[in-house]
């Protein structure tokens, strides 16, 4: 057990993350960041491994700010905990500082601090559609994380289906690579000249992103890649592994209305968008409330990124995915807070600045929010009854309805995964919670808030039986409990997990946009 108790601990060496890191650091605190990856960065200034720099890396266009922060943060004093997970929060008597239970190279650990930042990034929103289990079917963060840190190509023909303007920079990143990428289908239409008009405003600022997005997009088409709209995948092809997929016209509400046509791939791609990670927010007992535009279930906060709980902040996507510029800023924002809050001298002036910051950079992504919105429900429909939902615990779709039916008072997404067990593997409902609560919305007639989200635990994420027993026993020695969990509905009282066998899983890292 580390004695020492922090002024802060931050979760995610992300733009967020470093942001607020160097911010505190800078007014006298003493920080720790915790992130699991073995340098700072986050997945949107991911960097290859040691042995493969030579190969060369570029810096993602349209953030010019990113290698001067990744800079400054490696030169600074902060203490960095790479290769490290957050697992969650213990609380001891009223009046002690909260315990970040952690797992790293070094084995369990409880940092001790007096303030807490939650930044801890996103992960692509999971798609259930007819053979998404098969190997060869990855996200967009996937596919990505591989090229960066590995230089591995997800597959030679690959099909990229969603609906999120990332997916673009992706297939561009492939087609660079070497790969022949076959098709690039997205769910949405061309933004008509109304939206293009709405859009002005968020232009300031954020020129270089737009045109880098654009001049992405005139690379894809000289390379003779197809780029299809309003078209959604239906079924994933293949036996071993993905051989194809078909796709069908979709319209405004995400229905398909035309015939099926199949592509050939040998890898199918999906960039549906992204939704916040608030696990360990949530396990430490923030509020949370739904945004189906902004990621899902995001945590709450006061403006100056204080959640509900009061030594615990929040910065970035947990805060509602708008993307690192927005990340970078309410990171800073955060890091002054936390240092006025613990008594450092922070200027009206320095305050104001990271203010503004933040509300520039919304202008920006409000816009994105609003054009590229996934639809669940629609999204949700692609499951047909033997689709699998909860790949960890092998629930299908049927199973799921079924359970609504032979339980007319089961109306919230925690008590679906009492009856049934989905959401209670491996992965602790990241695949299937928001599938699970749509199918739930559409079975009762509730709206998504009040079907809530599932409760989450310590360990949030897998820790060793061996690490977990002796986070045990240290929570004991030191008279800590886990932090209660805090859902945005309250749901009823949940059961912990069960052994499992996890079905195989497509990587899903943490993801920022890029």
């Amino acid at each position: 057990m580390t004695a020492d108790v922090h002024d802060l601990v931050v979760v995610g060496a992300g733009p967020a993350g470093l942001a607020a890191a160097l911010a505190a650091r800078a007014h006298g605190l003493d920080v720790v960041v915790v992130d699991e990856q073995p340098q700072p960065g986050g997945q949107i200034f991911r960097r290859p491994a040691g042995g493969l720099a030579a190969a060369g890396h570029r810096w993602p266009a349209g953030y010019p700010w990113g290698p001067d922060l990744l800079a400054r943060a490696t030169a600074s004093d902060v203490a960095w905990r790479p290769r490290t997970t957050a697992l969650g929060v213990l609380r001891g008597e009223a009046g002690t500082p909260l315990r970040l239970a952690v797992s790293g190279p070094g084995g369990p650990d409880a940092l001790a601090t007096h303030r807490l930042l939650v930044a801890t990034g996103a992960y692509d929103m999971p798609v259930a559609l007819p053979g998404w289990t098969l190997p060869g079917v990855v996200t967009a963060g996937a596919a990505q994380g591989l090229l960066k840190s590995q230089r591995v190509l997800v597959g030679h023909r690959p099909v990229l289906v969603g609906a999120h303007p990332l997916l673009l920079l992706v297939a561009d990143q492939l087609v660079a690579a070497g790969a022949h990428v076959a098709e690039v289908v997205l769910a949405r239409g061309v933004p008509g000249p109304a939206e293009a008009v709405r859009a002005l405003p968020a232009a300031p600022g954020h020129v270089g992103l737009l045109t880098a997005s654009a001049a992405a997009v005139g690379r894809l088409l000289r390379a003779g890649v197809r780029i299809r709209t309003r078209t959604l995948p239906t079924r994933v092809l293949g036996e071993d592994r993905v051989e194809g997929v078909e796709l069908r016209r979709v319209d405004s509400a995400w229905r398909p209305v035309g015939p099926a046509r199949t592509v050939a791939a040998d890898a199918v791609v999906l960039g549906f968008g992204f939704h916040a990670s608030t696990e360990l927010a949530r396990q430490a007992g923030c509020v949370t409330r739904w945004d189906g535009a902004g990621g899902g279930w995001v945590v709450t906060h006061d403006g100056e990124q204080r959640t509900s709980v009061p030594d615990v902040l929040v910065a970035g996507e947990p805060a509602g995915v708008r993307g690192a510029d927005q990340a970078r800023a309410e990171g800073h924002l955060a890091g002054l807070v936390a240092a006025r809050d613990l008594g450092a001298a922070v200027t009206v002036r320095d305050l104001d600045r990271a203010h503004r910051a933040v509300a520039r950079a919304r202008r920006f992504s409000d816009v994105v929010q609003r054009v590229f919105s996934p639809d669940l429900a629609g999204l949700t429909a692609l499951a047909t009854p033997g689709t699998l939902v909860c790949r960890c615990e092998s629930v299908t779709r049927a199973t799921v309805e079924r359970t609504l039916a032979a339980n007319p008072h089961v109306s919230t997404a925690n008590a679906v995964k009492l009856e049934c067990r989905t959401g209670m593997g491996t992965c602790q409902g990241r695949y299937c919670e928001a599938t699970v609560g749509a199918l739930v919305a559409r079975g009762t007639g509730r709206p998504m808030d009040q079907v809530g989200p599932f409760t989450a635990h310590l360990p949030v994420k897998p820790v060793p039986l061996a690490e977990l027993a002796a986070l045990g026993e240290l929570a004991a020695a030191l008279g800590e409990l886990a932090a209660a969990p805090s859902d945005a509905v309250p749901g009823p009282a949940p059961s912990g997990p069960a052994p499992s066998v996890p079905a195989p899983l497509a990587p899903v890292p943490l993801t920022h946009p890029t």
